[in-house]
């Protein structure tokens, strides 16, 4: 995205005379499909009250995926290699669930709609975790996220599972749709409020990294140290408050009107793109077909092109997604074996380590804003410094160095508990300081800046205006893929190499594994997958909005 395009633009923006305008905006209503003014509706007024709501979803979407991995080792039982490809296939879910939602959106309920039908199954689904958690399913032990209660039943895990898979099922919903409401919140043909829109996507990042972060950091903390339930519970009453607050700005909301007679933006894409081979046809015959016809074959056409050159770019941003399902599963695990004593003797849990690529994004924002963009804009003549799919690949070189660096730290963490005969003490600390593992964290959150803000706005500003929700649904199904693909190689990579009564790369016991070969193996993947996306980025031309290529 254009990060603050017009970066002396403040956060929020003040009014001048246009702004007082009485004049009713074509094609925006309010809920009730009143007319409305800009004066009186949208712009940040509007926007912020979405944020609100967008940053408690995240803050209660990680408070549960942060440490899940050591619930499933813990209270539920399962082995490292179960666990971690578990929570790979609930995310991956979660993350293509936006697909079906974007469909239903833009073709029925609308996004002011379908965040009401989210937030109430999130509502649903965090309580229902919460009973599991409590009643259901006895608690860990604090210290050391140990089960030392009995198994529960597996008529509980199932309980457990159908929660979790709710909440996943609710960001199908919301996902595509908080930050394309927001976005709706400004009119593209206001020069005001299209600035306003245009620093919207980094402080929504922004905002979301701090939910994030509160949450790693404080939910973990009460789940390993007050309890599970606790933890959980939480969750469930912010996310209540705030889709209140979220429902008293509705007046202030505007909302897009179909136009009367159209046809449902989906069927059309289907349409255009079974009418696609016809194309050149249609050119041979443009001469014998009336007017109107043409213009419309050749909007069906474009629109077709529009959405499948987009593919190739989805297709080479995958490897991204793998490694990015790394930072709440294995590196998680990784952190759980190390000195984790801060502060003369304060012990934080392993989740909490992931605060360190939040706080790397919290930090990066603002320097990329003010520093960064207004350098790159002086070498590259470009307004945002780097076009989109420039800020994309560099974002992916970065993940590419951090998997790197997270293999060779893997590889001294062994080496060291070898050296200190700790092989088969997999309960044993070993004596490395968790600050080793630093770096691959923060290197994440910057990768995060370039790549996941650069595909939000590239996947939102390419997609035809009547798709967009569509396209941020691509966007968000890069992790989703890259968690069941990870899933998948973690379950098919422990049979092989455990086969024949020998250690996986997987073992529970981590100092006879070996995570730095996976580290190792996600790298070369990454290396190709660059270069590939590379190879594509040279030759797209954006739209309209964007004529530089990379």
């Amino acid at each position: 995205m254009t990060p603050m395009v017009d970066a002396e633009a403040p956060l929020l923006a003040g009014t001048d005379a246009d702004d007082k305008e009485e004049v009713p905006l074509a094609g925006v209503s309010d809920f009730r499909g009143r007319p409305v003014r800009r004066s009186t509706s949208g712009g940040w007024r509007s926007a912020l009250f979405v944020v609100v709501l967008e940053v408690s979803g995240s803050f209660a979407l990680f408070g549960v995926s942060g440490n899940l991995i050591t619930y499933l080792t813990g209270p539920l039982g399962q082995s490292n290699a179960a666990a971690a490809a578990a929570v790979n296939r609930w995310s991956g879910t979660a993350s293509l669930m936006p697909l079906l939602g974007a469909f239903l959106a833009d073709s029925f309920l609308g996004r002011y709609r379908s965040i009401i039908l989210a937030y109430t199954l999130y509502i649903l689904g965090y309580g229902m975790i919460t009973v599991a958690s409590t009643v259901l399913i006895k608690p860990s032990s604090p210290s050391d996220g140990i089960d030392n209660s009995p198994k529960p039943s597996s008529l509980h895990v199932a309980f457990f599972y159908v929660s979790l898979y709710l909440i996943a099922i609710a960001q199908g919903a919301d996902k595509p749709c908080g930050l394309a409401f927001a976005a709706d919140q400004f009119d593209p043909d206001h020069p005001k409020e299209r600035a306003s829109r245009s620093s919207l996507f980094n402080w929504w990042f922004f905002s979301m990294s701090v939910g994030i972060l509160v949450a790693i950091a404080g939910v973990s903390y009460i789940q390993e140290n007050v309890g599970w339930g606790v933890g959980f519970g939480s969750l469930c009453a912010i996310t209540l408050c705030t889709f209140a607050v979220f429902l008293v700005g509705t007046p202030t909301y505007r909302l897009y009107t179909p136009t009367p007679g159209a046809e449902i933006p989906f069927a059309r894409l289907v349409r255009s793109l079974a009418a696609l081979p016809r194309s050149s046809t249609f050119v041979k015959r443009h001469h014998q077909t009336r007017e109107e016809e043409d213009k419309d074959a050749a909007a069906q056409s474009e629109m077709a092109r529009g959405v499948l050159r987009l593919v190739p770019i989805w297709a080479a941003c995958l490897a991204y997604g793998v490694v990015y399902a790394q930072v709440m599963t294995l590196f998680n695990k990784q952190g759980r074996t190390m000195d984790r004593r801060v502060f003369g003797g304060l012990e934080l849990p392993p989740a909490a380590l992931q605060t360190l690529g939040a706080a790397s994004v919290l930090t990066f924002v603002p320097i990329y804003d003010h520093l960064l963009v207004p350098a790159l804009r002086r070498a590259t003549g470009n307004p945002s410094g780097l076009t989109l799919l420039q800020r994309v690949g560099t974002g992916m070189a970065v993940s590419l160095a951090a998997v790197s660096l997270a293999a060779l730290v893997e590889a001294q963490r062994l080496e060291i508990a070898f050296k200190h005969g700790l092989v088969d003490e997999p309960g044993a600390t070993v004596p490395m300081s968790c600050a080793w593992l630093v770096p691959q964290y923060a290197m994440m959150g910057v990768a995060d800046v370039f790549a996941l803000v650069g595909m939000q706005e590239f996947f939102y500003d390419q997609m035809p205006g009547e798709l967009r929700s569509l396209g941020l649904a691509l966007y968000l199904s890069i992790t989703g893929i890259g968690g069941f693909i990870s899933s998948t190689l973690i379950s098919f990579i422990d049979r092989v190499t455990g086969s024949g009564g020998g250690d996986s790369w997987f073992a529970d016991n981590l100092n006879r594994a070996h995570l730095d070969y996976f580290y190792w193996l996600l790298a070369g993947i990454s290396a190709t997958e660059l270069l590939l996306y590379l190879w594509l980025a040279r030759s797209y031309v954006y739209n309209n909005n964007y004529k530089r290529t990379i």
